[in-house]
């Protein structure tokens, strides 16, 4: 019986919160082909009720992203962490990033950034190069303060 009040006691319901993301739309500086850019979106739940983030979806498959802070107390910051790798990429591209949550003004918020991705100025690498390249030195799989923090490689537009 007590089972039972305990589940009829939990609605499910969550309630809306307000969010504040520090430059959702960004403009990074170009970068060399098979290069991977790592980028760190602040997001700060300035409401009173947790904000879940329920789903991410991201606009291909070159994204990939941290999945474990999903959800953020109020009054608290996080950073989403995403790498953007150019391996398969030349020229300009401009890529989305969608957030589902409990978001006050909308159930979805829009992240977005482009960047210009340039072949190396001496020639066009193939794709046995650029592996060659990152085996080599492989990047460690932990993410330092200090890399998430990457104002210097990106603008943002003035009237936004």
């Amino acid at each position: 019986m007590s089972s039972l009040l305990i589940f009829a006691a939990c609605s499910g319901k969550v309630n809306p919160t307000s969010v504040v993301i520090e430059d959702p739309i960004r403009h990074y500086y170009p970068i060399l082909s098979g290069d991977e850019l790592w980028i760190s979106y602040e997001l700060t739940n300035t409401g009173k009720d947790p904000l879940i983030i329920s789903e991410i979806q991201t606009s291909c498959g070159c994204i990939l992203y941290d999945d474990s802070k999903r959800i953020i107390p109020p009054g608290n910051k996080e950073h989403l962490l995403f790498k953007y790798d150019s391996f398969k990429n030349t020229g300009y591209v401009c890529h989305q990033i969608r957030l589902y949550g409990n978001f006050e003004s909308s159930n979805v918020m829009l992240l977005e950034f482009d960047v210009n991705v340039v072949p190396s100025s001496d020639h066009i690498r193939d794709y046995e190069e650029v592996y060659a390249k990152r085996t080599q030195g492989k990047k460690k799989n932990t993410i330092t303060k200090s890399e998430t923090d990457n104002k210097d490689l990106y603008y943002i537009d003035s009237d936004y």
